[in-house]
């Protein structure tokens, strides 16, 4: 028996593209003499669909899409996701299904059992879970299919759930497993995903052939690399990381497990491949082309329009330099070594007229009060401003260049530096950034090194730098790691060594300037604790201690 896997981009809601694209790839694998084609998760509607699940007119054009599908499965049977319908009166309208159709026929709806509800998922609120299990015969070999999170809860030690569907089809004794997921990306997530889908063979002894999504959905980013694992408990073959493939494999040679082809990249490479897909599917998707990106000649900035320009192309990327009385030189001319490094387009303004006019407009409510950190934000709301302008005025979407580090303490400035419509590393603390910047010229010079060497700063006052209001990156980025992603408290913090002050102002910093980050652009997703949908913290709240 051959068995495809298909690892594709959807758009959520596209069940015209999306089928179409389906139907292609059935196509493509019959030709390649494939017996079974698997498609991931959720495919016929995108992950994750949220809240479009609530329209029946969306659930009816899904059930529309399958029964085209089933058109073309003539000569190759087709494992697919889609939600479907509950007859039951009790219970949520829907489950999260799973599709083995042959020759026109549905020959077998299995629904996902254990439904994730926690960081970026929350199924439990669209979907019942499956209390039936069965296999499908297929061909003299007997088929667990499985939906995703089905296969996270080996010997039932997931405390979240208290069944493992695996288990419950034992007495089948399947063959083999075809598992259909949606696993988003982080840079730790492949490691994670194959020491699951390695107890799952070492403990069933039987190939596990998974698929999962590429593409980026809005803030979530999916990286495919789909699996084939032999009995013995190696990777088979482990197909790419952010790229669509269709490839067939077949069923003697996977159960030999004579060979073994594993993909090992390192962090950097799987941000910034992630990056630069999550840009290019935000504007596809959107039917976008153009980005305008204020560049100051700060790394933040620079890093930004890197990433822009190699996911859109140099053509596609307009840089503002918008420089002020308390602009270095350098800030400048750095930007424009960059914008020539780069090949894109840039306009300067200066913006320190446009200051001095609104600091007169405001003299007669200020009256004599000193300079302090209003004066800054109106700098940064009037770099805002035109910036905006020139996205609204030619269609172009403003990037957002906020760092992690800052978005966590609100260091940055509501309609000023926080405008845009995605946050490009807005999920990278400021070390990881200058990490990052240091692997794009790991080759030849991209970004201009006095960019990544010179000393972070705002320049909104004269000699000002960020560590002027906050720690070095190096402290204030480890605190932020343990309290944002390891759910490390205060308590928790000054145990491990941190200064007790320290802990209470940076934790202090976090938590009252929650009210920024619900008014700021989606950020792309890359590690296991992102700002959005992922982490829910209350806006009003005192929790420090």
């Amino acid at each position: 028996m051959k068995i495809a896997i298909a690892q594709l981009n959807y758009i959520i809601g596209d069940f015209e593209g999306n089928t179409k694209k389906i139907i292609s790839a059935i196509h493509e694998a019959e030709f390649m003499k494939a017996d079974v084609i698997a498609f991931a998760e959720l495919s016929v509607t995108g992950y994750p669909p949220r809240d479009f699940l609530e329209f029946s007119d969306f659930i009816k054009r899904g059930e529309d899409s399958i029964e085209k599908i089933k058109e073309h499965t003539q000569n190759i049977a087709v494992v697919i996701g889609s939600p479907s319908r509950n007859p039951e009166i009790e219970g949520k309208d829907l489950y999260n299904s799973v599709y083995f159709i042959y020759k026109g026929r549905e020959v077998l709806r299995q629904h996902k059992a254990l439904l994730p509800t926690y960081d970026i998922f929350d199924e439990y609120r669209y979907f019942e879970p499956a209390k039936e299990f069965g296999i499908v015969e297929f061909k003299g070999k007997k088929i667990a299919i499985n939906v995703c999170e089905d296969l996270w809860n080996l010997g039932n030690e997931n405390p979240l759930y208290t069944i493992n569907p695996m288990d419950e089809v034992l007495p089948y004794s399947p063959d083999f497993i075809i598992n259909i997921s949606a696993s988003p990306f982080h840079y730790n997530q492949a490691k994670s995903r194959k020491a699951v889908l390695k107890a799952n063979v070492e403990r069933y002894k039987i190939p596990l052939f998974y698929v999962n999504h590429i593409g980026a959905q809005t803030e979530l980013i999916f990286d495919g690399g789909s699996m084939v694992w032999s009995p013995n408990g190696k990777i088979y073959e482990e197909m790419p990381y952010f790229r669509e493939e269709i490839k067939v494999f077949d069923l003697d040679e996977v159960e030999k497990g004579e060979k073994t082809a594993e993909q090992k990249p390192d962090k950097m490479t799987l941000i910034h491949q992630a990056l630069n897909l999550g840009i290019k599917d935000y504007f596809g998707k959107l039917g976008l082309t153009k980005a305008v990106i204020g560049l100051s000649g700060g790394l933040d900035s620079a890093l930004t329009t890197v990433l822009a320009a190699e996911a859109l192309g140099a053509e596609n990327v307009i840089a503002v330099l918008m420089p002020s009385q308390f602009s270095s030189d350098h800030s400048v001319t750095d930007s424009i070594e960059l914008a020539g490094n780069l090949g894109i387009s840039y306009e300067i303004i200066k913006i320190e007229e446009i200051y001095n006019i609104i600091e007169e407009k405001l003299k007669p409510i200020f009256g004599d009060l000193p300079f302090n950190v209003t004066e800054e934000n109106i700098q940064a709301r009037i770099r805002g401003l035109l910036v905006m302008a020139v996205s609204n005025k030619f269609g172009n979407i403003l990037l957002n260049t906020t760092n992690k580090s800052e978005m966590a303490v609100g260091y940055g400035t509501l309609y000023g530096d926080l405008a845009g419509g995605l946050s490009v590393i807005g999920d990278l603390y400021k070390t990881e950034v200058f990490e990052l910047a240091r692997y794009i010229n790991r080759e030849r010079e991209i970004i201009p090194q006095n960019i990544i060497d010179k000393k972070p700063s705002a320049e909104l006052r004269p000699n000002q730098f960020d560590t002027d209001s906050l720690p070095p990156y190096e402290v204030l980025d480890e605190i932020l790691y343990q309290y944002i992603e390891k759910r490390q408290g205060p308590k928790d913090l000054i145990n491990k060594g941190f200064d007790p002050a320290l802990v209470a102002r940076i934790l202090k910093m976090v938590n009252v300037n929650e009210f920024k980050r619900h008014q700021t652009a989606p950020i792309l997703r890359v590690s296991e604790k992102a700002f959005g949908v992922g982490r829910r913290m209350p806006i009003v709240g005192r929790y420090l201690a």
